[in-house]
């Protein structure tokens, strides 16, 4: 299909079929700096596991911007897809109402890295190509996929702020939603974190931690090549266990761990805590050039406080140790405002075939986004720092 004159876009269903250094020369020279998650290896690791693909509900369907000589302009990780489980931006009520209206919400068309709700570039620019045209072009190449297949609407998540404002220019909609991330304010080390905050929220996380480990408890942190398939063997249980609890069916396979391990192991931090030896919990945290993400979690004992200290607290921990800037912990979760995560903006934009559907949305959005925006002050001020906040 081709966008305009001086670009034109094609459908790649195959990640593995782009160039991987093509794809991450777009992919991995934006903000946020180096992204695990839209790393070329990462979505090779989703399709090539099976975890992604059609009969999962992902179909990949890629968009690949070129220049009218043929070079690469861009990408945008693109999946048409039949429902709307792992995207962490909740759309059941549009496609609730739009089918009982007589529409046919499904398929659609996901802008997004599967299951994973990280903000991160999502329209993929070359570089040394203007960043406003190729988005343009994107847009609009996204808006002709959407007709040419039927799709009911299009929904790029967790965008980057500038994209989302070059979607919106298009007629895109805007919409937000929070998350708690930690920032890293030039700590030398977890004490010195914990200076910063009130004395009686202070006492708290140190007794949190306390009975969290206990005497019996250790940490172990692994990393790239001490990652071994012993240890995706236990990480896969806790993850089997977790994902039951909370999705009824896990999102990834056994096979994604094994291979996401072995192509970028220098981006995983697996966390264990261990009895004698033998884990007991653990959490897989990718690293990126300014941010650790906690993405999954799981125990086979359950054990006040121990999900805070491996997921949270060693997170900090470790972005100290590696001066990075901040941990990202994932969707949701109001319990991390107590252990020194604060609100955090996320950004996505929506737009949807049916003239009338795309109003009613755009008005419920107006509302949402002064909720949204009210209730990150509430939480931001009740902050555990000592000086407010920042």
């Amino acid at each position: 299909m081709t966008s305009d004159q001086t670009f034109r876009a094609r459908v790649v269903p195959r990640i593995a079929d782009i160039d991987g250094a093509l794809w991450n020369a777009c992919a991995l020279s934006g903000e946020p700096a180096a992204n695990p998650f839209v790393d070329h290896r990462f979505l090779t690791a989703l399709e090539e596991s099976g975890s992604v693909a059609g009969e999962t509900g992902w179909a990949p369907a890629h968009l690949a911007l070129e220049r009218a000589d043929g070079t690469p302009a861009g990408f945008a990780p693109c999946y048409l897809k039949s429902h709307s489980q792992g995207e962490y931006v909740f759309d059941h009520a549009f496609a609730d109402a739009y089918e009982r209206a007589g529409g046919d919400y499904y398929p659609k068309l996901q802008v997004a890295v599967p299951f994973t709700p990280v903000t991160g570039p999502r329209l993929l620019v070359a570089p040394g190509q203007d960043a406003a045209p190729a988005r343009k072009a994107l847009a609009a190449a996204l808006r002709g996929f959407m007709s040419q297949t039927d799709a009911s609407s299009v929904h790029v998540t967790f965008a980057t702020e500038d994209e989302r404002e070059a979607l919106v220019g298009e007629g895109f909609l805007a919409r937000d939603d929070q998350q708690f991330h930690w920032s890293n304010e030039g700590y030398g080390s977890y004490d010195d974190f914990l200076g910063e905050l009130a004395s009686r929220k202070r006492k708290q996380l140190k007794r949190e931690r306390r009975e969290a480990l206990g005497d019996d408890i250790s940490v172990r942190h692994v990393t790239g090549a001490d990652l071994t398939e012993a240890q995706w063997d236990a990480f896969y249980a806790f993850y089997m266990d977790t994902g039951a609890r909370k999705w009824g069916r896990p999102y990834l396979n056994r096979r994604f761990f094994s291979l996401v391990g072995e192509a970028m192991p220098e981006k995983i931090l697996l966390v264990f805590a261990e009895r004698d030896g033998r884990p007991i919990a653990g959490a897989l945290n990718f690293i990126g050039e300014d941010a650790i993400y906690g993405r999954y979690w799981g125990a086979v004992e359950d054990r006040p406080f121990l999900h805070f200290e491996i997921c949270y607290h060693q997170a900090i921990e470790a972005a100290i140790e590696r001066g990075l800037a901040r941990v990202e912990a994932g969707a949701q979760g109001q319990h991390k405002l107590a252990r020194g995560y604060r609100p955090v903006t996320t950004r996505s934009a929506h737009l949807f075939a049916d003239p009338g559907l795309h109003t009613a949305v755009a008005d419920y959005l107006v509302r949402e986004r002064r909720q949204i925006a009210a209730m990150h002050d509430v939480l931001d001020e009740s902050a555990p720092f000592r000086r407010g906040p920042a």
